[in-house]
């Protein structure tokens, strides 16, 4: 995987292959950055990666001045790649190892943009869960962002706060946020 924009442009980041992760393509980062970038100003904004595997989309937002970055999962390889990562290219990530849906059940602060990239296996209940528990619990600043990146064979449009989908090969974004 490869930073594709700002500070650390093109510097690529090889993850140890016994992580339990599938980053996302480059293709497909690239395409829901451009998305981002007429949305925010990234350096003014506060960003949660849920289960964050490689950091992959943190790192992204760090290399764009993003200064406010949590990342959470529950794999110890992954948080301290992430740690290590972070550290080399002096990021301000802060990680969390945690079971993502029990930290969301717990969780205080809100974030401008929330990604979350669960396993693509997992079940339309269990992906059902996540904006249950982001909006239950008030985890999204007034104009922010849920992104939920999943296979195109799963279909999320039928959740709450649903907004649309982006389709980018085999990955899909689907986009909540809140009523206003």
């Amino acid at each position: 995987m490869r930073i594709i924009s700002g500070e650390f442009k093109g510097r690529r980041i090889t993850a140890p292959k016994k992580l339990p992760i599938r980053p996302t393509t480059d293709m497909a980062k690239e395409a829901l950055f451009n998305i981002l970038n007429n949305q925010y100003y990234f350096d003014s904004i506060s960003v949660l990666e849920l289960f964050a595997g490689s950091g992959n989309i943190s790192y992204e937002f760090a290399s764009r001045g993003t200064k406010q970055i949590t990342c959470v999962d529950e794999d110890f390889g992954c948080i301290k790649f992430i740690n290590e990562t972070a550290e080399s290219f002096e990021m301000p990530i802060q990680t969390i190892k945690s079971d993502v849906f029990k930290f969301l059940e717990n969780a205080k602060q809100q974030a401008t943009i929330i990604f979350a990239d669960p396993p693509y296996e997992f079940p339309v209940e269990e992906f059902s869960k996540i904006p249950e528990l982001v909006f239950e619990n008030n985890l999204l600043e007034k104009e922010g962002l849920l992104i939920i990146e999943h296979s195109k064979h799963t279909n999320l449009s039928h959740l709450s706060n649903y907004k649309h989908s982006k389709s980018y090969g085999g990955n899909m974004f689907s986009f909540f946020e809140t009523d206003n």
